[in-house]
């Protein structure tokens, strides 16, 4: 993403829009970032963001459709950049780390199960809470 989508998605380019989306787009493609995280990392590359400003970035591109936020249990809300497509996550209940996976199985079955209940599925969100096997 480059300024062009900021502009697309209705928003004026800023030194801190920019930025942000900037570190959004250097973590893998499947990584989930706190406004926190995001906030020190700026600090540490000598950016002066308040962790105000941080949030308040995030809320506008969430609005905007560039960034999905979710909330896991136990944990603060994490965003990632929407790149289009679906995916469910795991999260390890032990390191709070959030693993991403697809699987045409659940997502067959899910569909079924609406339809078993009448029902049209129109979206859904699946998160699994994971130990790591000793």
């Amino acid at each position: 993403m480059e300024s062009l989508d900021l502009r697309k998605a209705g928003l004026k380019v800023t030194h801190p829009r920019m930025r942000i989306l900037e570190l959004l787009e250097q973590k893998t493609p499947h990584h989930h970032m706190t406004a926190e995280e995001i906030y020190r990392q700026l600090l540490e590359q000598g950016d002066e963001i308040g962790l105000a400003t941080v949030y308040r970035v995030l809320t506008q591109f969430e609005a905007a459709g560039l960034v999905l936020k979710h909330n896991f249990e136990g944990g603060h809300a994490v965003y990632e950049l929407d790149r289009g497509g679906h995916h469910d996550h795991m999260v390890d209940v032990d390191t709070g780390r959030i693993i991403e996976f697809e699987s045409a199985e659940i997502e067959r079955l899910q569909h079924e199960v609406a339809e078993q209940h009448g029902f049209h599925l129109e979206d859904h969100s699946l998160v699994l809470y994971v130990r790591k096997k000793r």
